[in-house]
């Protein structure tokens, strides 16, 4: 039977969740290197089949509603010069910033009526409407604590994995950003349901 590793940064993400016996849920903590590690670590001990990364996320401009679901198509975090302009690095070395969720998946979330959008990893959240210029402007539409780092550990370990996301705020100014941690938890139940039965 198909094991599936259900990667969430908070026990709250999941309030709702009715567990089965399938599925093992993953509590990681906040941000890309607790996630990376406890991702990592859980594929090192146990076999699973696909991981599926759940939580909130704020999203930017008009690309998702407060209160929806989405799939993460594409991850990518900032590792280069703050400019944007990429690393220069010694004898062809390259650096991993970008990681995608399986194409299949997200193919039939997208069926299921669900956005596929692109998202950027952060380990700050962004307050002002100068990062989320910035942020946008390389073509983020969702912003997330672990998403790249859960996507990058399983691709590392070779299993096939999936983000999903409920929205919960706009990015960008904190006091127009519509904050709702429950109107982003109804978006992710729905999601991270639909996601753990393809």
């Amino acid at each position: 039977d198909l094991v599936i590793l259900l990667a969430i940064a908070v026990e709250d993400e999941l309030r709702t969740w009715s567990p089965r016996d399938d599925v093992r849920v993953l509590t990681t903590g906040v941000g890309p290197v607790e996630a990376a590690a406890a991702v990592a670590a859980t594929l090192a001990m146990r076999q699973c089949d696909l991981v599926v990364n759940a939580g909130i996320a704020g999203v930017f401009g008009g690309a998702a509603q407060i209160g929806e679901g989405v799939v993460v198509a594409e991850d990518d975090m900032d590792l280069d010069l703050e400019s944007g302009a990429a690393l220069e690095l010694p004898r062809g070395a390259t650096v991993a910033n970008s990681a995608r969720s399986d194409a299949a998946l997200v193919a039939k979330l997208r069926d299921r009526g669900f956005a596929a959008l692109r998202g950027i990893t952060v380990a700050r959240v962004t307050c002002t409407d100068v990062t989320a210029r910035r942020l946008r402007q390389r073509g983020a539409q969702v912003e997330s604590m672990e998403g790249f780092a859960v996507l990058r550990a399983a691709e590392r370990a070779g299993i096939p994995a999936v983000e999903v996301r409920g929205i919960s705020n706009r990015c960008g100014n904190r006091d127009a950003s519509g904050w709702d941690f429950a109107a982003g938890i109804q978006g992710l139940t729905h999601s991270s349901s639909s996601a753990s039965s393809t």
